[in-house]
């Protein structure tokens, strides 16, 4: 008898160009051999070009999608994308708490490189109060690590450290604050029990890097989600990402941001 495929669900807003959120965690669990199912947060209006307009879905209605899956099929992961307000922030933080959601990675979607703040009003209190306990792993960016902790832009491994260390006392259990805005090549820092982890990369010379934070957060539940060890799943969700950045420009899309190649390792 084969082995039963790993389950994930996704919680995030609905990209309708198919580069991130929802579209994009779907893409990702299915390149890694995955069950992908959806809860969907907010419709936003975007493409390749940036985002236009964000609309978020009422709480309940967030709550009801999450309860529809988890009443049901077990997810051996979580990954949480955009949220949108504080309200759906504490809806999915309550539900997730009733039903013992495990091995849970939080992507805390703020604001998007190029268009409308994807996030309302007192979205980074509610993040920081209600979802971090609750989360294996939460991987801000430099940005939405500096907005978290209400401390300046990190510039160093030593900043991004202090951070995962503020939100670990938050209650996070592990942080992994992503460096790829840094100048030189990327780094990222994983702050976990009081220690710090360097994960070095290499840049990837592409445009096409729309969506990088969600597929990057949903291979690692992936991997998770298969029994990997945190330092393992980040480490192989890493190398699947490059590979997906150095594929992009094949996809030829459009002149603005594309997305990486979530396929690569298929069409080969």
């Amino acid at each position: 008898m084969t082995a039963p495929v790993p389950k994930l669900l996704s919680i995030a807003g609905s990209d309708p160009s198919g580069g991130a959120g929802v579209q994009a965690d779907l893409k990702t669990f299915s390149a890694f051999g995955c069950y992908g199912m959806a809860a969907i947060t907010a419709l936003t209006a975007q493409n390749t070009q940036g985002v236009t307009a964000s609309y978020p879905v009422a709480p309940e209605i967030v709550a009801a999608q999450i309860e529809a899956v988890l009443s049901d099929i077990s997810p051996d992961a979580i990954k949480i994308g955009m949220l949108a307000t504080p309200e759906i922030a504490h809806a999915v933080a309550k539900t997730l708490a009733r039903y013992g959601a495990r091995n849970v990675v939080l992507d805390p979607v703020l604001v998007p490189t190029q268009g409308v703040s994807l996030a309302s009003a007192g979205l980074e209190a509610a993040l920081v109060s209600s979802l971090p306990p609750l989360a294996r792993l939460v991987t801000p960016n430099l940005h939405e690590a500096s907005a978290l902790t209400q401390t300046p832009l990190a510039t160093s491994a030593e900043e991004m450290a202090a951070q995962g260390r503020l939100l670990c006392a938050a209650g996070a259990h592990a942080v992994l604050v992503k460096g790829g805005d840094l100048e030189g090549e990327p780094v990222d820092v994983l702050f976990e029990r009081g220690e710090r982890r360097i994960f070095r990369g290499r840049r990837v010379p592409t445009r096409n890097t729309h969506g990088t934070g969600c597929a990057l957060s949903s291979a690692i539940a992936c991997e998770l989600a298969k029994g990997a060890s945190l330092i393992d799943a980040i480490a192989a969700a890493k190398v699947w990402l490059e590979g997906a950045l150095e594929a992009a420009d094949q996809l030829r899309l459009s002149e603005g941001r594309g997305p990486p190649h979530h396929f690569y390792a298929l069409w080969r």
